[in-house]
């Protein structure tokens, strides 16, 4: 799974979205979009207006979505559950 987390710096929400994926185990990148001002506009144009911004293969959002991160783990683990099955 591919999960990749846009950011600007001194920024709670992303830090806080970053611990929450940590803490559940997923993999993501990072990328700060003040060092990638077309990345920034991409999103802007895209209608994504605050940051974080989280791109999943199913989903996206803007901020800190706690609730949306738990279902990522949850389909994460299903996913492992299959492989390994």
């Amino acid at each position: 799974m591919t999960i990749t987390v846009f950011t600007k710096p001194h920024c709670p929400q992303c830090d806080a979205t970053k611990r929450q994926l940590t803490k559940h185990g997923l993999d993501f990148e990072t990328v700060d979009v003040e060092q990638h001002p077309e990345i920034l506009e991409q999103l802007r144009a895209a209608g994504f207006m605050q940051a974080p911004v989280v791109i999943a293969p199913d989903t996206s959002w803007t901020g800190y979505r706690p609730d949306l991160i738990r279902e990522l783990a949850r389909q994460h683990a299903q996913q492992t559950a299959a492989v390994r099955a």
